[in-house]
């Protein structure tokens, strides 16, 4: 065996063993039902913006541990994971430090890793069981947070004076138009992607108007496909049905 294979198995080897302690789609869905949950209670606190840091920290970690079914899997998980934690971290204690975008960006990119696992998951799995509808679930969640953090890259300053004037209105409120915060982007993305729209707040610039649109569309598809996907499953495993007798 050559020198660089040695060195890639010990770097490979102790994180496969990382992943054998690696989530369940349930427990994965239970932190991230709890990350919902708690944002829209903690906003208003002293502390709020630290306790938000905390639970996508918490997401994106247990995102790896979810995913990590492989040795690469997991090398590939924590490359893009790791960034998008020191991210988040210095934009809270040093907002000045880094673009106010990268921490977005670093953040879509790995859930959006996460979010192709988990299909791969689905639509590979030979039966219907807890995991698969778990799986299906935090999926549908976790397209809420990829938008999420879209939401907020174009409504940044620096790209809203770039391509708009501003990326969305408010009707209700003392801004007209401007940025979202983080509980505007989380509370946006998901009405969206829900396909309720309220409209008190209303995309403007063509980028905004994109995502919405396509988040919208993608949040119907998802549904349609996982729903067949799960009654093809259950189809193919139910066991056939007993030939009457004459």
């Amino acid at each position: 065996m050559s020198e660089l294979s040695l060195k890639a198995d010990s770097i490979i080897n102790p994180l496969v063993r990382l992943g054998h302690f690696r989530f369940s789609a349930a427990q994965f869905l239970a932190v991230l039902v709890l990350m919902l949950f708690l944002t829209p209670l903690v906003e208003g606190l002293k502390r709020g913006e630290t306790i938000n840091v905390v639970l996508m920290t918490l997401v994106l970690v247990s995102g790896v541990l979810a995913v990590g079914r492989s040795g690469w899997t997991i090398v590939l998980a924590l490359l893009l994971m790791l960034p998008a934690v020191v991210a988040r971290w210095i934009t809270l204690l040093c907002p000045d430090f880094l673009p106010p975008f990268l921490h977005h960006t670093t953040a879509l990119l790995f859930i959006a890793f996460v979010e192709w696992q988990l299909l791969r998951f689905i639509f590979r799995a030979p039966r219907v069981d807890g995991e698969v509808l778990c799986a299906g679930i935090s999926g549908y969640l976790l397209l809420g947070i990829l938008w999420m953090s879209a939401y907020m890259m174009v409504s940044q300053p620096a790209v809203v004076d770039a391509i708009h004037p501003g990326a969305f209105a408010f009707s209700h409120g003392p801004m007209a138009t401007g940025s979202l915060c983080f509980f505007d982007a989380y509370y946006f993305s998901f009405i969206t992607l829900s396909t309720v729209g309220y409209g008190d707040i209303t995309p403007l610039s063509r980028g905004a108007r994109t995502l919405a649109m396509m988040e919208a569309m993608v949040g119907t598809l998802y549904m349609a496909v996982l729903i067949s996907r799960l009654v093809a499953l259950y189809s193919a495993q139910s066991p056939a049905a007993p030939e009457r007798k004459n």
